[in-house]
Parts: C-alpha cells; structure tokens; sequence
C-alpha cells in the first residue's frame, strides 16, 4: 500500500475538546418546500456551558467563538442561511418520462462560523459524520484574516453594505448545498483545520520528503488499483477519492510552512547483502502481479514482470516498492509548477528479511555494508560495478539521467555510506575515489544539476580508526574538494542533550529538556564538542572526559559537532601520531555546507540521541539514551526550533 509519511514539523494535538462525535443535529430544517425553519435549531438557546462539545454544529447566539492551537475539528456555528430551495433534478435522459415526473431536489446555502483566524490550513470536512466528497461542490472558505471581504452570495441576497465580511471569523459557506443525502434537512458539519502557532512553521524553508519506498505515493494523479473483475480499490488517494495522497500532503505543507522553497525527494532501491562484493542494487515492487488503472511500474528499464519483489514480514511486503519513474517525474514537474526547488534523494534501503542465509541482521542499515576481509579494492569494484549491471554505478546514474529530464535542481550521489567510505585499501580510501569517479560521470549526464554526497553526522568529518584512535584520516577530502560536488552534505543527527529523569542528572539545573537554551547550547557544546563518553559505564555515570588537542591545539580535529572549525580549517591527517606536513585537497570554506537530513524522533528525550528511531522489524530498531520511548512531538518541535534558531 502506497502511503507517504511527511516528517511535518508542528503538526501537535491542540484546542480544548469534549467528548465523542454526537450525533447529527436533529431536527435541523423543514423536509420539503413549504416548510419552516426547525425552531430547535434557529431559536434562541441559552448560552451554554462550558465544556461542551465544539464538534456539534449549532447556531446560537452568543455563544463562544472556539480559539484554535494546532489541529482540530471542530464544528462551529450557523451564522448565516437563506430559505431553502427546491430546484429541479438533473435529466436522468429516460425516454418517456413526463416533465412533471421530473426529481426536484432540495438544496440550502448557510454560512458555518468556526473559530477565531487566522487558520493556515482546511482539511476534511465531514457531513453527519462520513467525510464529503467536495468535488463539484460550491464551498468557499475563509481564512478569517482582517482583510477578508464578504461572501459573494451574502453580498447578492443582503446588498453589498449590508453583508458582514466577518473579518477575524474563520467560517465556510455552502452554496446550494444538495440535501437529498441528508434526509432533506442541513446536515452536522464538522471540519478538520489548523492554525499555525509560534514560530517554527515560518522558519522552515526545505524538506526532505519520505517514504521514498512508495510505488505510486508520488504520482500528483489518484490511481485505482484493479483488485477483480469489475472491482477497484485505492492506490494512492486513502484521504480522498478524488485527490491523490501526494497532492493532499504537498497542499498541506505548503500551507503549513509559507516560506517553503525546497524539498528533497528521497527514491529508494534496495541493497541484499552487508558484504559489499555480494551485494546488488536495484529496484524493486510490492508485489509481482498488479494492475493500477492508467499507468504502469518501470524503473530503470524493470517493468513489473522483470522486477524482483521486496521481502515480506507480519504477512505483507517488509518495504513500500521503489517509486515509478513517471511518478517521480510527474512529481518533480508539480514541484517546480509550485515554484520549489527539487533535490532527488536516492536512498539505499537494505532488503535483508530475519533468518536470511548469510546470518545477518534483519532490515540493518546501510552505513554497514562494508568489504569483508582484505582485497577491499577488489570488492568496492564488484559493488560498484558496470553501467549496465546491478551495483552501485547503475543506481547514481539512472538517477543523474532522471534529474536532468525532470528539470531537477541538485543530485545527492549517496548517503550514510559510512562502512565504505572509511574500508581502507592498499592505496587508500577506494570507494572515496569511487565516489569522485560517479560524481564526474553523473556531472557529464546532468551537467546544470548541483551534485553532493550525504554523509552521516559521524562521517562527513574524517575516520578515526578503532585500532588506531590517535590517528585522524579527513578520508572525504577528495569528493568533498572535487569540482563535480557543489556542497557538503550533512544528515545531521547529532546529540544536542543529555538529560535524565530527576534532579541530579548531569544537565541538572538547566532550562528543563525543552528548554530552548539549553538545547541551543548543545548544537556547538556539550557531547561531542566540549566533552566525550569514553564508555556506556561512564555514560551512565555522567563521566565526561574533555575533548581537546594538546599536541597542536586544533581542537575541532576531534570535535564532530565543531562543524564551523571543520570548514574554516585546512586539513592535516594525523596518522601515527604525526600531523601531515602538507594538508589534504580541502580549502578552507571551499563549499557551502548542506544538512540533508535534519530532526529528531517524536519520542521523549529525543534529542539525548537523534539518530534512534522506532522499527519493530529491523535489528536498529532503539530509542534514545534514557528514553521512555513515550511518544512527544514538543521534544522534536523544540530540537528543530532550537537548530533553526542556531543556524
């Protein structure tokens, strides 16, 4: 099942609300011409009393206007209505059928009042509780800003000077609403809205958009998927019948976010073994016979039929399948109609079910794959492989082709390689010189589109050897000097806290774990920048040991966090304890830098460790250090206000 999870920061439970759905307002209006206005809806109520359900539509005077943090649904009042109509049906086209045996239906336009403005964002709005197919129907909404003009239709019944424009007052209007459905009376309305609040939202200016793992998730179109003979079911439009997934979630983060200009689309294929000279790469489907309506699956030449299938687990596919060519570029022409820019993010995702053959760990991530034994040169060139075959060359590649068809504006040629880009060779670092070898062939294929390399937040700065920890190789100098690459790229998952429960925990006496100084001062402090963890025994115990260069004073060298000293530095290896005489490829301040990735998991105490993350199926499977695991969106909406902040 296609789905698309959109890491949308700000989206937090907010607003006071009571009790379940009721049921629909009853007795509402009059059934048929003639009859009047129910006085248990239009008279006069007594005001009621708080506490009760906002999600009953009403329309009493004097009632309270409902204050919005966040999301919602909520009904409202009925603020404004005309008699009803009863107008003719549509020509059902019968032969015979007399005029006068024609369908009347009964229609109403009314004005529902919801809550205070300015709200950023209407989603579903649902009529007596089932959601409202609104294609074809006359609603406007109105955002209750202090500028918003009447309604049109109030504007035609009242006169222009009489028509209140309601300015401050979120509310919709339906214009000849068809009541038929209903019982021939208004039915209760209930809408799903967010207002923006604080300052997050604003600040967020790229994206990076996932699954990635996702057949048709992409496509901006809602496609069916034929599921038996005269049978359909949905493929990408779960929210809507009528509006894909893609176009309902894009919508809504560019409402959410206004001054968004960027997003990074990732696009997966799959890797099938830890051992790199064993290991292919290619695209695969969810299943190996399935027909969507009006398109098919291709990528990089693979049709369904020729594609392998991704793993399965708990009785379906373990992985989404790689995203259809034609949906990537339909996506891509949608973002840039939007006016964003588009990174295409090819993200490798290993295909490795529990019990596999080769007794590997379940689902791992990619950052282990890595040569096995010596002749590492040997086996980074089997992984990397031909043009033509399935290795690592043919999926950067068929992307830098993509990219520069599509129109995209940057390229990311791999992530969080980090077992190959640290497996040393005879003559250094090979799958480095490999990945300046790809950058300057996917240069010649996409020449107008900017190139980079996402390495993980423990990578990007140089190798430390296990057996060798004095020692600092800075092993990506040469792609990141390379003229092919445009920026360093960061995904940036570093520790900013350490907080514990209770009160004597090392970071006791700070702001609390939300606080935003506190985890401000932990983007260039703290872990990884003032002090280290020499073991989980220390860590447990709070035993800090400094980070410092006594032999040189270059502190950074062994600061991960110090990004600022890495980039305004040249750069010598230390290898035996000696520092190189003469330094590597890198310029001080000789790219931009890039954070391809950046947040942290919903989860309590998620900034103590923000490369954790929830996955039942997979041997990385974790949650911070000292973590509940308890869900909490304000610890992730904290840690990317304070990095916004910060940078």
């Amino acid at each position: 099942m296609a789905t698309l999870a959109l890491p949308v920061a700000g989206q937090f439970i907010g607003g006071a609300i009571g009790g379940p759905i009721g049921a629909t307002i009853g007795r509402a209006l009059g059934a048929l011409a003639g009859s009047v206005v129910d006085q248990a809806l239009f008279a006069e109520k007594p005001q009621r009393a708080p506490g009760v359900d906002i999600r009953i539509s009403g329309s009493a005077e004097g009632g309270a206007v409902p204050r919005l943090y966040g999301w919602n649904r909520l009904a409202g009042n009925i603020i404004w209505a005309t008699e009803l109509e009863e107008i003719a049906g549509e020509d059902s086209g019968a032969k015979g059928t007399a005029p006068e045996a024609e369908e009347r239906q009964v229609v109403a336009s009314f004005a529902v009042g919801l809550c205070e403005g300015e709200v950023h964002r209407l989603g579903r709005v649902w009529a007596d509780g089932q959601v409202l197919e609104t294609e074809g129907m006359t609603i406007r909404f109105y955002r209750g800003t202090e500028t918003q003009q009447a309604d049109s239709l109030m504007e035609a019944r009242q006169g222009s000077d009489a028509a209140p424009a309601y300015r401050g007052l979120c509310y919709l209007v339906f214009e000849r609403l068809p009541l038929g459905q209903f019982g021939n009376r208004i039915p209760n309305i209930t809408v799903e809205l967010c207002r923006v609040v604080g300052e997050l939202e604003p600040m967020i200016r790229s994206v990076t958009v996932i699954p990635g793992a996702t057949e048709f998730g992409y496509d901006p179109v809602p496609r069916v998927r034929v599921t038996g003979r005269g049978a359909v079911g949905r493929e990408n439009a779960h929210a809507s019948a009528l509006v894909s997934d893609w176009t309902l979630s894009i919508d809504e983060l560019a409402d959410l976010c206004p001054n968004l200009d960027h997003v990074s689309l990732v696009v997966a294929w799959f890797g099938d073994d830890l051992r790199c000279g064993e290991c292919s790469i290619r695209p695969k489907v969810e299943a190996a016979s399935r027909t969507i309506k009006g398109t098919s699956w291709s990528v990089a030449g693979l049709t369904r039929a020729t594609a392998q299938v991704v793993s399965s687990h708990g009785g379906g596919p373990a992985y989404g399948g790689t995203p259809s060519d034609a949906a990537v570029r339909a996506v891509i022409a949608d973002l840039k109609a939007r006016g964003l820019e588009v990174t295409i993010y090819p993200m490798l995702l290993m295909d490795i079910p529990a019990g596999n053959p080769m007794g590997q760990p379940a689902y791992p991530w990619r950052g282990r794959i890595a040569p096995v034994g010596g002749g590492a040169a040997a086996q980074v060139a089997e992984f990397v492989g031909s043009a033509g075959g399935w290795g690592y060359r043919r999926f950067v590649r068929h992307y830098a082709r993509l990219a520069d068809e599509a129109g995209a504006d940057s390229l990311v040629i791999g992530s969080e390689m980090i077992g190959m880009t640290t497996a040393r060779g005879t003559g250094g670092f090979p799958f480095v010189d490999a990945l300046v070898t790809l950058a300057a062939e996917a240069r010649a294929l996409a020449p107008s589109v900017e190139l980079t390399y996402a390495a993980d937040w423990s990578e990007y700065h140089g190798y430390q050897p296990p057996d060798a920890p004095g020692d600092k190789w800075f092993h990506l100098d040469p792609l990141w000097a390379s003229d092919d690459i445009a920026m360093v790229g960061i995904d940036n998952y570093m520790p900013i806290a350490d907080w514990r429960d209770g009160e004597d925990g090392p970071d006791a006496g700070s702001d609390g774990p939300y606080g935003l100084a506190h985890l401000e001062a932990g983007i260039d402090g703290g872990e990884g920048f003032d002090w280290y963890y020499a073991s989980a025994s220390d860590r447990l115990a709070g035993a800090r040991s400094p980070i410092s260069d006594g032999a040189h004073g270059e502190h950074w060298v062994w600061r991960f966090k110090d990004i600022a000293g890495w980039w305004g530095n040249a750069h010598h290896d230390r290898v035996g304890g000696v520092r190189a005489a003469s330094p590597t490829a890198w310029v001080p301040g000789m790219k931009p830098i890039w954070f391809t990735e950046l947040g942290c998991g919903a989860v309590d105490k998620g900034a103590n460790q923000p490369n954790m993350f929830p996955d039942a199926k997979s041997a990385e499977d974790g949650r911070p250090h000292f973590s509940t695991g308890a869900p909490d969106a304000l610890m992730q909406r904290q840690f990317l206000r304070a990095h916004l902040n910060h940078w």
